[in-house]
């Protein structure tokens, strides 16, 4: 009978590992897909082939000079775009996709109503023949805020109108492209899913990097955007396919639906006044079969592809006939909008989840929450990533709070400021949803538990936002004593999140610790049950650590000791103090154990030729006690700040320090008393030219190699800018202000009506202490001269997204140079390159904000 025992629980192993491993089949319920093809297609079983580029096509045939917003070309040139699509229907394309990029309300500002523009350019793709129609969405032109001022509810309500105008116009399918946002992007698919009943393809856009240009990379926006439902995901812009190969592999190894590519030809450059590209067809094709390798079954072209491009690939996927196989990784994962922690499965891994944000004991916080200063939490988040939290748990539940719109705003706040992934901790479901709804990330809830009315009022939410979540070993009777009967409430948990269709690697189970003082039996019945859940049904396991100590002396020992026997058991997610030393040397020395840490290099780096902590000397209290440094005050002190301390400021030497640490880490609040402290003995522009501008370089260099991205540099930025408001306001706007000559004009050219990357290069430069005019989008290269004459300007910034109006931009170049032959010209955009710069005749290229900001930097210290 013992071994029937054990071979059922062996059996019961194998079924949950297999069920962990497998690929989650897409769900394609209620979704109104138009044949059988399309729908093997969803499934990843055929190949789908998909038209390509729009606006290259549009300047062959001269429709670029016609002056309109290429929307309106369905309007006065129906036939042209006609013939393009039919061209591509031709040539073997079986989506055919609208030219509607920039149909929203923003950009067409009332000359044409949104649901005119997507009927006009549905029949003429209906005209053309098409198998199949997919309404085009492109990005809104905006930032959605902390970045910019538009909010994520304000930016899915311009989306859902042009989804309703995309199933009005009776499109086969919803085509989100070119997203560099993920935030936008999610507001795109939620609108998409809550607005229509069509199959939703959603493709990012990467730079040379790897990343968008706010610092996701192709697996986290795989993770994300598949994981809520989308029924494609993948790629498109930006690069030819032999330099996005890479991130193609990687979205294959994240992506739970089917792998969409849509690759430039190369990178363009000007040819007798015509923007050509550098890869052939032939090139591309044989480019592209690399893709197909990696996974790749919907394929298609973007910038500087045409109909040629897309008959090589038909012929490629009549070749095959069927998709290769993607190489999915199954791991639980969990994503902010740049990081991601990866627990694969079958292979021992652990995240320390930090538990500090909570208000439950911690009296400085509750103040904080009350006086609505989400700035501390933001200390504590900052404090617990630099101890080696790995995720961060957010609950701010207190009666008196309206706690939907505060865990909301603090969510809202740590995702601008903090990279690590969020445990969304609410007993409220209501605040849980308000919470994940607008994260750009993959969140892990916590939690539900057995109970019925926990499992109904939860998982939808978890399904719908595609999070994952930790369920609770209690139900209606309380938490079971015995291993066997937390396990039971476990396997029903993993029933109803199967029945749901979330994957078990989405899943979390705590076993819930139980004071040691006062249930001593049951302290090893946890470790049982954290075994048996681990083994038997497949999924995580987390536990809140501290709980086993209540009521007894040295708590830390008694933690650290029962942490260490958690992990031998299968302990994957502890949820701790990372400002505890003890907790930590256990982590880390478990990551040896585990192989986690290969060949021990951290463990090394850490703890080679120091004392051994708990070695005390003769007549001593005893070990050194655990504690940690106040919220955000981590790596503050002066021995540990990143730039050299000036002579004049040696005698603030820590607290210089601890002006550096909140400029690196993007915490704007705390400034303002900060500096005034400083300005009480020391000269302003001390301060300026020692501290801020050198802090900004350190930020500066951590985001070219990586370290840092978008937000993060727009956030020290914001933060040295309200240092030197301060400064302003003591000496007045001659402090790092050398007038009128720092003046920078910047602008969107003609034709274009792209404004995003304008504006968050204003912002940096704003930030930067630079004043800025800016002349909006669509500006005429007349009125740029009008405008650089009149305010006597000495540098201007232009920017294009669009390959049409790149000679809008030379032509704006040119007329500068010719009338202002003192000022120089910098450009930027997601078609330009640096020769291509130099071909246009632009004095400076920007490969992105940051180095707009070191060539204003550069310029108007040489012109001084």
């Amino acid at each position: 009978m013992a071994n029937e025992t054990v071979d059922g629980a062996a059996r019961g192993a194998l079924r949950g590992l297999d069920e962990a491993k497998r690929l989650p089949v897409p769900d394609l319920s209620g979704v109104r897909v138009a044949d059988e093809h399309l729908r093997r297609a969803l499934l990843g079983l055929d190949y789908l082939v998909i038209d390509g580029a729009m606006g290259t096509q549009m300047q062959e045939r001269g429709l670029a000079e016609a002056g309109e917003l290429p929307e309106l070309l369905n309007f006065s040139h129906p036939d042209d775009i006609t013939a393009i699509h039919a061209a591509y229907v031709e040539a073997g394309a079986e989506v055919i996709t609208t030219n509607t990029f920039g149909a929203n309300r923003l950009k067409l500002e009332g000359v044409a109503s949104v649901a005119d523009v997507y009927a006009a350019a549905a029949a003429c793709a209906r005209a053309a023949g098409a198998p199949y129609v997919a309404g085009d969405i492109g990005p809104t032109g905006a930032l959605l805020e902390p970045m910019g001022t538009m909010s994520f509810q304000e930016a899915y309500d311009v989306f859902a109108e042009q989804v309703e105008a995309v199933a009005a116009a009776g499109c086969d399918v919803v085509l989100i492209e070119t997203m560099a946002d993920l935030r936008e992007a999610k507001a795109a698919l939620l609108a998409a899913q809550e607005h229509c009943d069509l199959p939703v393809l959603v493709t990012m856009t990467f730079g040379e990097d790897g990343r968008t240009f706010l610092g996701t990379s192709p697996a986290v926006a795989a993770e994300v955007l598949s994981s809520m439902g989308a029924h494609a995901v993948g790629l498109n812009c930006s690069l030819g396919p032999a330099e996005l190969l890479g991130a193609a592999q990687d979205m294959a190894a994240r992506v739970r639906c089917p792998l969409m590519v849509q690759p430039n030809a190369g990178l363009p450059h000007v040819e007798d006044g015509v923007t050509v590209f550098d890869v052939s067809p032939e090139d591309f094709a044989a480019a592209m079969a690399d893709m197909m390798d990696a996974g790749a079954s919907i394929v298609g072209g973007c910038c500087g592809t045409s109909p040629a491009y897309t008959r090589l690939l038909r012929q490629m996927a009549d070749e095959r006939r069927e998709p290769a196989a993607r190489p999915y990784q199954p791991a639980c994962v969990l994503c902010s909008a740049q990081e991601a922690v990866v627990l694969p499965v079958g292979v021992p891994r652990i995240a320390v989840i930090g538990e500090r944000i909570n208000p439950t004991g911690k009296p400085k916080l509750k103040a904080a929450l009350r006086a609505g200063d989400l700035d501390y939490i933001v200390g504590e988040a900052v404090s617990q990533q630099e101890c080696g939290a790995d995720v961060l748990d957010v609950n701010v539940g207190l009666p008196e709070l309206d706690e939907p719109a505060v865990l909301a705003a603090a969510v809202d706040k740590l995702a601008a400021t903090v990279t690590l992934p969020l445990v969304v901790d609410s007993s409220d479901p209501v605040a849980v949803e308000a919470a994940v709804r607008g994260y750009a990330g993959k969140p892990l809830i916590n939690s539900v538990n057995g109970k019925r009315e926990s499992l109904d009022a939860v998982l939808p939410i978890v399904k719908k936002y595609g999070c994952a979540v930790i369920g609770l070993a209690l139900d209606e009777g309380g938490i079971p004593p015995t291993a066997e009967g937390r396990y039971a409430v476990a396997e029903r948990i993993v029933a109803e999140t199967d029945a749901y269709g979330i994957p078990r690697t989405d899943v979390v189970i705590d076993c819930l610790t139980m004071a040691c003082a006062t249930n001593q039996s049951e302290a090893l019945e946890i470790l049982r049950a954290i075994t048996m859940v681990k083994e038997r049904l497949g999924v995580r396991t987390v536990l809140g650590v501290s709980n086993i100590s209540f009521g007894l002396p040295q708590r830390n020992m008694v933690n650290a000791t029962f942490l260490a026997a958690a992990f031998g058991c299968g302990l994957d997610m502890p949820i701790l103090n990372p400002k505890a030393k003890r907790y930590v040397d256990t982590v880390n020395t478990f990551r040896v154990l585990n192989c986690q840490d290969a060949g021990a290099v951290e463990f090394i780096e850490r703890y080679a030729g120091g004392n051994d902590p708990y070695d005390v000397p003769a007549g001593s209290a005893g070990a050194p006690a655990d504690g940690g440094k106040d919220a955000g005050q981590a790596g503050a002190d002066a021995g540990e700040c990143p730039i050299a301390i000036p002579e004049t400021l040696s005698d603030a030497a820590d607290d210089v320090a601890a002006m550096v640490h909140l400029i690196m880490t993007g915490r704007k609040a705390p400034m303002p008393e900060a500096t005034e402290a400083l300005l009480v003995n020391h000269d302003p522009l001390d301060l300026v030219n020692g501290v801020f501008v050198p802090a900004l370089d350190v930020v500066g260099e951590k985001f070219d190699k990586g370290v840092f991205f978008l937000p993060q540099l727009m956030a020290s930025a914001e933060a040295v800018k309200a240092g030197f408001d301060v400064v302003k306001a003591h000496v007045g706007d001659a402090a790092g202000d050398e007038g009128p000559a720092n003046i920078i004009a910047v602008a969107t050219v003609k034709g274009d009506i792209h404004d995003i990357g304008k504006n968050i290069v204003k912002m940096l430069l704003e930030n930067y202490g630079f004043q800025v005019v800016d002349l909006g989008r669509d500006v005429d290269p007349e009125e740029v001269v009008r405008v650089v004459q009149e305010q006597r300007i000495r540098l201007v910034g232009l920017s294009a997204l669009m390959t049409t109006t790149v000679r809008a931009m030379e032509e704006t170049v040119t007329l500068l140079h010719e009338r202002v032959p003192e000022c120089k010209v910098f450009v930027g955009g997601a078609v330009l390159t640096s020769d291509y710069a130099e071909q246009i005749g632009a004095d400076f290229y920007a490969k992105d904000a940051a180095e707009s900001a070191r060539i204003a930097e550069r310029f108007f210290a040489e012109g001084k």
